[in-house]
């Protein structure tokens, strides 16, 4: 659930609430490809159940476990090119679907949410290419500061705000 984290210990509530209702609840079987290497995506996508993984255009599994708490879609907020791997439902899923448009019209008429939510993405994103880095071999484990599955002092403040800000929205989706 680390990356919902990354997001939602920045938002208010009410932002947490925005992306719910804004947002399309879709269930997809095992088995679907969610996202074609090389498509365009125009949605922000939150996994509420189920699981996912990455693909490289080879076809080679490059993330497994994408589960509750995962969000995907959310580099086409910043650039719309075609993707560079797949997305492929493993286990039946319970996603979240929050259409770019509808994103793009909040963040232009929230200036508030706008800067919360662009903060959020430039942390998660800041996280995912340390990851990479370390993991091609660019860096050492003992070299970063913290382990790769710590979280920074910053968000370990607001961690239990959006533990607590999903669970609302998980319940608020589910009924």
């Amino acid at each position: 659930m680390r990356k919902v984290l990354f997001i939602f210990s920045t938002l208010s509530d009410g932002d947490v609430e925005w992306l719910a209702s804004a947002g399309e609840r879709l269930q997809v079987d095992p088995g679907t490809v969610l996202i074609p290497v090389g498509s365009r995506i125009d949605s922000l996508y939150f996994v509420l159940d189920g699981q996912l993984e990455v693909r490289a255009r080879s076809g080679d599994v490059i993330a497994t476990g994408l589960e509750s708490g995962e969000i995907f879609g959310e580099m086409s907020l910043v650039d719309p090119a075609p993707t560079a791997v797949s997305v492929h439902v493993v286990k039946e899923a319970t996603l979240l679907r929050i259409p770019d448009a509808k994103v793009r019209e909040k963040l232009a008429a929230d200036l508030g949410f706008a800067s919360r939510f662009y903060r959020a993405l430039c942390v998660f994103l800041a996280d995912r290419l340390r990851a990479t880095t370390t993991r091609f071999g660019y860096g050492k484990a003992s070299d970063d500061a913290r382990g790769q599955d710590e979280l920074n002092e910053d968000l370990l403040d607001t961690v239990h705000l959006a533990g607590a800000r999903f669970e609302r929205m998980l319940k608020r989706l589910a009924g």
